[in-house]
């Protein structure tokens, strides 16, 4: 009986190459945070239009669902950016891009909804690899441990 565990028989970090746990973590962190951070920063710029946007789909409380939408992607945005309790945040980041594609991009006869749709669902991906992995060497979490 094998009595290795999953840790055990995992790629270890160090017998990687040091630019893919250093630079590539990294890089990665700043390319999905720069989506949200640009997201949220246009709906600081627009919020009337961000607001009847989100009443057209028939969310409740537009008002209050704007300032969390701008808050989650701004703040989520940045901790990403720098790596601060980077598995929290983009577990919450990774709902908050769900729900997006759910509630807001799910009229799949409309090639643009249905493209955003599925843009939604590869980010989501790329933040389980965020969860699973953490913000690597180059983060605040990184010069935590």
């Amino acid at each position: 009986m094998n009595t290795q565990t999953y840790a055990e028989t995992a790629v270890v970090p160090s017998t990687l190459p040091d630019a893919l746990t250093t630079i590539v973590p990294a890089a990665g962190r700043v390319l999905i945070s720069t989506l949200f951070l640009l997201a949220g920063l246009s709906k600081l710029a627009a919020p009337a239009m961000t607001i009847a946007y989100i009443q057209s789909v028939g969310l409740p409380l537009p008002s209050i669902a704007y300032g969390l939408a701008a808050f989650t992607e701004i703040v989520g945005g940045i901790t990403l950016l720098f790596g601060y309790r980077t598995r929290t945040v983009a577990g919450v980041m990774f709902l908050f891009t769900l729900a997006t594609a759910a509630f807001f991009h799910n009229h799949f006869a409309d090639q643009n909804q249905f493209i955003h749709f599925f843009k939604n669902i590869a980010i989501a991906g790329g933040l389980l690899h965020v969860i699973a992995f953490g913000g690597g060497r180059v983060s605040i979490d990184g010069y935590r441990s």
